[in-house]
């Protein structure tokens, strides 16, 4: 199963808070009394969220380098060289990254320019960076005090290697924690201010969007690929709105309910609704084109509803994305390689919820296609089914009913 870049970046931080406003080095002496403020802000974290603090919290500041080697370490323990080099190909088979991208270095050089602070779940510690901005000290904290609260709770390693059964649901999860804390950071700040999040769906909304841009800050982030951008944020952004809509519903209960009824898709995220009706995604079944002898499965896994808005976005444009990625409903792919032929071949399926919506999909795909490869030779065409050439290979894209296949990669030699 293909270990996402989100529940990557799970595994990798568990948890890193996106910093959001500009650094400024802090001096030995007021650096050391950033810590002293963890007790006071606990203790509204407790209030607002009903979790128990079980012991406390040591807190420690770190510096940008040290963070970086503590990513390019937790990289070689959340994944083989064999599982980093097949998800970086399944990105790239899909067309969301450069066909030269460097996954894992891309993941170290953003979470390290990224990274204001963050929660060690092996050894129950805090860390803040030595150059977060005195402006930012306070809602770092809270944010990952948020996460310390979650662990001693719910334990979140457990939590997130719960969901890895299911690529979108460990995406999902990740969203429960990071847009817990964000949530909660939130609240905690607006208690300060005398409000309150319950009180302004509007308020929520507007702090889920501090997170969703650079601002030209971030010069590594603003240069990777919109799929490695998106994927980053929607923890923040779009998991605060779906706890805010929890707690809208369950009050102080949601805190513990999203851990105990974890949701089990992006498309939960994104649509709260279908969370509290359990609305569960379908396992379509990948074509099987009868690949010759030789071809080993390498890694199989599911696209949510967020990835394929992405793959819209970047290859059809937002307004189209926004109309048909709510329409998923379910997908799973594999890829299988020949390492003698130098070949590799995606298997992919993907159900939506109208045969209409399989069709406007089935036509944006072929622009997908078009688009992902430098080169594109149609030899045949019809309203479900179009075949021909591209840059790895032959393709096949056909629409049946509701759902969407496509077998990519093929040798051309072989009919």
């Amino acid at each position: 199963m293909l270990l996402t870049v989100p529940s990557r970046l799970a595994a990798l931080l568990l948890c890193v808070l996106l910093d959001t406003a500009p650094a400024g080095a802090q001096s030995g002496a007021g650096a050391k009394s950033v810590c002293a403020q963890v007790p006071g802000i606990t203790a509204q974290l407790t209030a607002i969220s009903g979790m128990k603090l079980r012991h406390a919290v040591p807190c420690a500041y770190i510096t940008k380098e040290q963070i970086n080697q503590f990513l390019n370490k937790r990289v070689k323990e959340v994944a083989t060289p064999g599982e980093e080099r097949a998800e970086e190909l399944t990105l790239k088979k899909f067309g969301l990254v450069p066909q030269d991208f460097n996954l894992a270095k891309n993941e170290v050089d953003l979470l390290t320019e990224q990274a204001a602070a963050f929660y060690d779940y092996n050894r129950k510690k805090l860390f803040i960076t030595d150059s977060t901005s005195s402006e930012s000290q306070e809602p770092v904290l809270a944010h990952e005090l948020s996460h310390a609260l979650a662990d001693q709770n719910f334990n979140l390693a457990r939590y997130i290697k719960q969901g890895r059964k299911s690529d979108d649901g460990s995406t999902a999860r990740l969203a429960v924690m990071e847009g817990q804390a964000t949530w909660m950071m939130s609240e905690y700040l607006a208690r300060k201010a005398g409000g309150s999040l319950m009180d302004s769906p509007q308020a929520a909304a507007a702090m889920a969007n501090l997170t969703d841009e650079s601002s030209g800050q971030y010069p590594v982030f603003d240069n990777e690929p919109l799929y490695l951008k998106l994927t980053l944020v929607f923890p923040y952004t779009q998991g605060m709105l779906f706890q805010n809509a929890v707690i809208q519903r369950d009050h102080q209960e949601a805190f513990g309910e999203v851990f105990r009824r974890a949701p089990v898709s992006t498309q939960q995220i994104l649509h709260p609704d279908k969370y509290f009706v359990s609305t569960q995604p379908t396992e379509p079944k990948v074509p099987d084109p009868h690949l010759p002898r030789g071809y080993k499965g390498l890694v199989g896994g599911t696209l949510g509803e967020l990835e394929h808005s992405i793959m819209l976005e970047q290859y059809t444009g937002k307004e189209r994305a926004a109309e048909l990625a709510p329409h998923w409903r379910g997908c799973a792919f594999e890829l299988y390689e020949n390492k003698r032929a130098g070949r590799v071949v995606l298997l992919y399926a993907v159900d939506w919820d109208s045969e209409d919506a399989a069709a406007q999909y089935f036509a944006a795909y072929r622009e997908v296609l078009s688009k992902k490869w430098k080169s594109m030779t149609v030899d045949s065409a019809s309203d479900d089914l179009v075949t021909g050439r591209g840059d790895d290979g032959r393709f096949e894209l056909r629409r049946k009913g509701a759902t969407v296949t496509s077998v990519e990669g093929l040798d051309p030699a072989i009919h």
